[in-house]
Order: structure tokens, then sequence, then C-alpha cells
């Protein structure tokens, strides 16, 4: 059920199972021995009576629904439930059988179609924050929902001048969207007399990198890097563009994380990591690999887990980048390898893998008189983690380690993209007009095994000390520099080439 959308599309899924309803119905209708020759009055395909036959069509619908009951609730003009529902009634005075179906049906009509109060109210929540777009530290404490495309955020859209204007938005809306609401935004601004003409909106990166958005492209705010920000601009304007000032400098200073504990901070850190594995539908896989920008349903945690990969290596760099004093800085890279080692021990693979490899950045790794100041246990822990993080052999050692664990656990995201993309290059999905069920069976291991990973419930800490709020916000609000170039240039500083 979960591949399906790989080599038939929702809406005509969603046809083909209305038709092959009615289809039985009519064919009775016609009487049995016109329709099938011998066969008797009543029957359908493979010796099935009528009644059988429409039972087991709507046994598959029952498995469609319930597969994506979260997805097709957003989705609040989708009539198929209800066109079946309607069929399946008509259907009761010659098949009193399927009535218990049909008050099943009812009820799916009703749980799509009618939202409870409760839901009602998670609805009116106001904003959901991303990682890194207008965020709020009381939002951000809280536990991490799924996002649905039709949640709203609040979101700055710069101008050319970095001055900005904030819009609220739907995840899912176009960009077209996007640019009427900043254009309505910008007529009443009294920083903006004169009404741009054809607006654009563009990502742009810390380092500078531009990236022009279609009109048609749908749900852009979970696709931007973790330093990239959305500006509009006239076309004519797109080469004038730069980043923020924040984002090109940089201040010395201590870090945070000398007052926190390695313990804590992996807590936060393995904690946070559940909360978003946790919210990515399982077709978000397929859907992310298979279908990129032409999937129905775009895959918005999913893309938050990687972002949320690629934030924390940089947190690593970052951090150890900005402290100018050597003593220090070998505190901090003795306390990211116990960081790691804890990640690890609580099965956070995600986290573990991700500080591994901002240690590894080199603009972390060059700095020899910090990784000499290293005691021999921590080098020699960290050489452990490298060969766990090597990707010779197919990831071997990473393989076998993920192997020997129980769930609870949180698989490094990237490396089963990577896995699922490499099915899907290495087998065609159809032969002919045939469909390759052979690749379905095999992505659909793949998904039972990233359902084992969350078979079990961990463990979440509730503590409310004051420290332990303050850990959790810094650890859901990571301050980050995503500029390699800037990295380097802030590591040559701390030891130059010449030492």
């Amino acid at each position: 059920m979960l591949t399906h959308p790989i080599f038939m599309a929702a809406d005509r899924f969603q046809q083909v199972l209305l038709q092959q309803f009615n289809l039985e119905g009519k064919q009775g209708q016609r009487g049995g021995r016109e329709a099938q020759g011998e066969r008797k009055d009543g029957e359908g395909e493979g010796g099935m009576d009528r009644a059988e036959r429409k039972q087991a069509v709507l046994s598959v619908a029952f498995r469609y629904l319930d597969t994506y009951r979260e997805l097709l609730q957003e989705e609040r003009n989708n009539s198929f439930p209800k066109e079946l529902y309607m069929c399946a009634v008509q259907e009761l005075s010659r098949n009193p059988e399927l009535v218990e179906d049909v008050l099943k049906l009812q009820r799916w009509t009703e749980i799509l179609h009618c939202p409870s109060d409760e839901e009602k109210e998670i609805r009116k929540k106001q904003v959901r924050p991303l990682f890194r777009h207008f965020r709020r530290i009381d939002a951000c404490l809280q536990p991490r929902e799924a996002f649905r495309g039709s949640d709203e955020i609040f979101c700055r859209v710069y101008t050319p001048d970095h001055s900005y204007v904030t819009i609220r938005s739907r995840l899912s809306c176009r960009v077209g969207e996007i640019l009427a609401l900043v254009r309505e935004k910008l007529q009443y601004s009294e920083d903006q007399p004169v009404l741009p003409g054809n607006l654009i909106l563009v990502a742009v990166t810390s380092a500078g990198e531009k990236a022009v958005f279609r009109p048609s492209d749908e749900a852009v705010f979970t696709t931007l890097g973790v330093n990239t920000h959305l500006f509009t601009c006239e076309p004519s304007e797109l080469e004038s563009l730069l980043p923020l000032p924040e984002e090109i400098h940089w201040t010395p200073g201590d870090s945070k994380l000398h007052d926190m504990s390695a313990e804590e901070v992996s807590n936060q850190l393995v904690v946070f990591d559940w909360e978003l594995f946790s919210c990515v539908h399982e077709v978000e896989f397929v859907c992310y690999v298979f279908h990129g920008e032409q999937s129905r349903w775009r895959p918005l945690n999913l893309e938050l887990v990687l972002q949320r990969c690629s934030e924390v290596q940089h947190w690593v760099a970052t951090e150890i980048l900005q402290c100018q004093s050597l003593p220090k800085r070998v505190q901090l890279l003795r306390k990211f390898i116990k960081i790691a080692a804890l990640c690890k021990q609580q099965q956070d693979l995600l986290s573990f893998l991700a500080v591994v490899l901002g240690l590894d950045n080199p603009a972390v790794s060059r700095l020899r008189l910090t990784w000499e100041g290293l005691p021999g246990k921590f080098r020699k822990q960290f050489q452990q983690f490298e060969s766990i993080a090597d990707p010779s052999r197919n990831h071997k050692s990473y393989r076998d380690l993920i192997t020997s664990l129980r769930p609870p656990l949180i698989p490094f995201t990237p490396l089963l993209l990577k896995d699922l993309t490499f099915l899907h290059e290495s087998c065609k999905s159809f032969h002919g007009e045939l469909v390759n069920f052979e690749k379905m069976h095999k992505v659909a291991e793949m998904v039972r095994i990233i359902r084992r990973y969350r078979s079990s419930q961990l463990a979440m800490d509730t503590e409310t000390s004051p420290s332990h709020l303050q850990t959790k916000a810094y650890v859901r609000q990571l301050q980050v520099i995503d500029n390699q170039n800037l990295l380097f240039d802030m590591s040559c500083k701390l030891e130059p080439k010449d030492t």
C-alpha cells in the first residue's frame, strides 16, 4: 500500500477502487451467465459472489484509508471516501452483508471530513516553529508534532536592503501565493513608498549562493538550508542580493556549552531527534526518493530531519571555531566526543554521526594544536567513531552496528535515503506495461525496517528545572555558521598554516 504511488498515482488508485466496486454490481445486474458464461448469477471473478467481491474491494479501501489517514485529512476536498460510501449504501438492498462495511465507511467519512473538537483546537494554533524561520523560544520548548501542509507559520521575507516583511502562510502554499502576501505587505509599508513591479522569490545562502523559485513551486520553507533565507526582489536586482550581515560576520566568544553537562546536552539531542523522527510518515521516505517535487504529499517532516542533521554538524564546527582559548577548545573537543559517545549509547545514530562528521569538518580537523592537546583516551575513542562513519565497503561498520541494536533507535537518515535512491536507480519500476513488484517488495522491506526502528517508544525526559529548560532551548535553537569558507577562515585565524 505504501509503494502504490510509485506505479499508480493516488487519484488513479481511488478511481480504480470505485470502478472495481461498481463493476461487479453492473455485471450482476446483467446476469451472471450472460456476463461470465457458465458462472452462476451474482458470481464475480475467481468464483466469488457479488458481495464477496465488493467486500474484497472495500478491504483494500480500508487499508488505503488507514495507511494515509493523516495525509487524507489534509485534503478536505477529497470526495473519494464519500463517493465510495454512497455506492456502498446503494448496494445494501441487494447485499445486506455489506452493512458493517457501510457503517465503517460512514465512520471514515466523518473522520476525514468532520474534524473533532480536539483537532479543531490543534488547527487553531497560530505558529508552528521551523528551525530557522521566525523562531520562538516558548514554541520550541513544546513537544514536536508532525507538520501538515495546511499548518500556518510565520516567516520573514527579506528585500535587497535587508529590511523584511513578516507573512503568515500555509506551509504547503505556492511561491505565487507567498509573493502575493509579500506584495500586499509592501503596499502598506512606510519603508517601501513605491510598489515593486514583477517580484521573484529567491533563496540566498550564507555563502551568497542564490536559487530562484518558480511561481508554481510548493512548500519551499522546509527545503531551505540551515542559514538560508527567503528574499524577494525584481529580476534586475537578483545579482545585487547579499546574505544577511550576521551570516557573513562572526563574533568570537566562549560557548554556552562550557556551563552544560555532556549528559544533559546528549539527552536533549536524543529527545529532540526522536520527536522529529517520529513525525515522519512512512510514505515520506517513498515520496522523497521516487517522486521529488512531483509527489502528491511533500515529505515536509523528513526534510526537517535532514535539515537537523546538517545543523548539528555545523553546530559542532561553529562552537569549536568560535572559541579563542586553546585550553577551552580542547575542553570542547573532549565534550563533543563525550556527547557523541552518549548519543551512540542511547542509540541516536543521527546525532552521533552528525557530531562525528562535524568534528571531521576540514576546518576543525586541521587544528593540529587543539587535537594534540586531547588526551590519548579520547583520541582513541574518536578514531573508533570515525571507523563507524567510514563509508568504505558500503558503510559496513555502520550497518554492523545498527543491525546489532534493538528498537527504539534513530538511524542516520541520509544513509536510509541513499539506500532507497540506489534501489530506485538500479531497478526499473516497469517492464513494459507491467509493474516490477520485485522492486516494490524491496522498497516495502526497507519501510518495514524503518517501522521496526520505531516499534518501541523512547522514554522521554520530563524534568522542568531552570537549567534543564535552558539546555533544552539551547539544543532546539542552535546558532550555527554553515558557510564553509567562513569556517575555514576562522580556523586559520585560530591556528595559522605556518604553525
